[in-house]
């Protein structure tokens, strides 16, 4: 990387996960911390508060990102922290649970991650985009780390209030980073033609990959609708699930350096992106395997490192992929497409993941978890890894 590639990397990875972490604080304690408030004991408003927060940042991620395109990736992305920093202060001031429903919806409209990640793609050539978008993808799984063992500790002491106070003040040291480090987006980015959203939604290999992203993030936020549950099973108290979180999480972090990025330059990134579709996939058998046979720690732990290794390369590589297939000129209004289904992914992985343990249990959740993940392969099948172009002079 070049001095420019590696301060463009580090600053929006940083941006990330000021940002995530103040999102992943909240999470672990949020179902118990809820119950404090008037009306607490309202499951289903408690889950819109939980969930309202993805619902806004799907329906707006492509206008943030079309903006991107028209007015420039800083000013948006400056725009976007500050409205999360409003939404995490209501959300820390909120008096009744309907107030904190308020608070998430405005912290999802802050939707600047297509913007973050259109600029990063713009200051980094095609040789190296994958490698900046994993310390990307990396900050973000060791913020969902650190924030499994810190969470619990802050809300003792602070309180749910308190964490959302501190998300908004993360948010605010966001901006000072955009303003002060993030290097200024290329010249020619404003003034280049612009082909927008249609041109996007015509284009197949977008649309695989925009098809990938929502399977990858459903399949995720539906694994964890019953995985907690198993690692009790398994004899491991709730507060001590980091002790497996985090340890899966590093490990697979060194795999992924030692096998995406030596690959990629080989010429064999199609191979390990459609390997790791099919590790999750074995992932999904694994877990259906182990809620006949009873879960033990040590087949817990092994079975999400594995996940992990299929998840953080698709991770790094996926958005990386995006910003190459797409028009210069569309650039933000793809990855505000991508990460719009990234976000309904969640949604709808969160919403069908719990319906199913609900009314069906967990094996009928990972075998629905395995057939989207096999869907996925197929489709994800006929991919070919575009064609490198040239990166834009910074002015």
């Amino acid at each position: 990387m070049t001095p420019l590639e590696r301060r463009s990397s580090a600053s929006l990875a940083l941006i990330f996960a000021l940002r995530m972490l103040g999102l992943f604080l909240v999470l672990p304690v949020f179902a118990l911390e809820t119950r404090k408030y008037p009306g607490g004991d309202d499951a289903a408003l408690v889950g819109i508060a939980m969930g309202v927060y993805g619902l806004t940042q799907g329906l707006l991620q492509i206008p943030f990102g079309i903006a991107s395109d028209r007015f420039g990736r800083k000013p948006v992305m400056v725009v976007g922290l500050l409205v999360f920093a409003l939404g995490s202060a209501v959300a820390a001031w909120a008096p009744t649970l309907e107030w904190l429903v308020a608070g998430r919806a405005v912290q999802g409209a802050g939707a600047i991650s297509a913007a973050v990640t259109a600029l990063l793609a713009d200051q980094t050539r095609d040789i190296v985009r994958t490698k900046a978008m994993a310390l990307v993808g990396a900050s973000i799984g060791l913020m969902f780390a650190l924030s499994l063992v810190l969470s619990p500790l802050l809300a003792a002491h602070i309180g749910l209030h308190g964490l959302f106070a501190l998300t908004s003040a993360l948010a605010l040291g966001g901006v000072a980073v955009v303003i002060w480090w993030v290097p200024p987006a290329p010249l020619q980015q404003v003034d280049q033609a612009r082909s927008g959203v249609l041109a996007v939604l015509r284009h197949p290999a977008l649309l695989r990959l925009d098809f990938g992203v929502f399977v990858l993030h459903a399949v995720q936020l539906a694994m964890w609708v019953a995985l907690p549950a198993m690692l009790v099973q398994a004899g491991l108290a709730r507060d001590q699930h980091w002790q497996v979180y985090l340890p899966a999480v590093l490990a697979s972090f060194f795999v992924m350096g030692a096998t995406l990025f030596p690959l990629e330059k080989k010429g064999y990134l199609r191979a390990v992106f459609l390997s790791a579709i099919g590790l999750i996939a074995v992932v999904q058998v694994a877990l259906w395997l182990l809620t006949q046979a009873g879960p033990s720690v040590w087949a817990m732990g092994l079975v999400l490192f594995v996940f992990f290794c299929g998840f953080n390369v698709l991770e790094a590589s996926q958005p990386s992929l995006a910003s190459k297939a797409a028009p210069a000129s569309a650039r933000g209004a793809a990855l505000g497409v991508y990460n719009t289904l990234q976000s309904l992914g969640f949604f709808a992985g969160g919403a069908l993941g719990g319906w199913l343990v609900k009314s069906a249990g967990a094996q009928a959740l990972f075998v629905a978890s395995g057939g989207a993940m096999v869907a996925w392969l197929l489709v994800a099948w006929r991919m070919e890894a575009p064609a490198a172009k040239p990166v834009a002079k910074a002015g």
